[in-house]
């Protein structure tokens, strides 16, 4: 069955970095798009990025230029890299496969996705 592993979060300095993996099992990851969300306590779920199968990337404006999303298909992983971090950056991430393989419009959108991982907590602060 489809699961998606979130790791490598944990507590950094704001203006630090920190890589999160995004571990795909149960289908093929070429096949399909990936997108990683935060949840930041008492708030909605927030889409923050997207990779399609064909490696188009797509960031919501508050991680532009600081977030990069990737992945390698031969490790079926998806990774977020994360630079110049914020302390409003602190959510749990996690990591969704959408319905089908593009980002299409309204990627940011939770119900896009059909299926989740466990979330991994990030926390900035000094």
């Amino acid at each position: 069955q489809v699961q998606l592993v979130e790791s490598g979060g944990g507590l950094v300095q704001p203006g630090g970095s920190l890589r999160l993996s995004c571990a795909a099992s149960g289908f093929t990851l070429d096949d399909y798009a990936i997108g990683w969300f935060r949840q930041a306590p008492g708030k909605a779920r927030e889409g923050i990025s997207c990779i399609s199968s064909g490696r188009v990337t797509y960031y919501v404006g508050s991680v532009k230029g600081r977030f990069t999303i990737s992945k390698d298909n031969g490790k079926s992983t998806v990774y977020l890299q994360m630079s110049s971090l914020k302390p409003e950056d602190t959510a749990v991430y996690y990591c969704a496969r959408p319905r089908g393989s593009s980002c299409a419009a309204g990627w940011e959108l939770p119900s896009r996705y059909a299926s989740w991982g466990q979330g991994t907590q990030v926390t900035v602060s000094s």
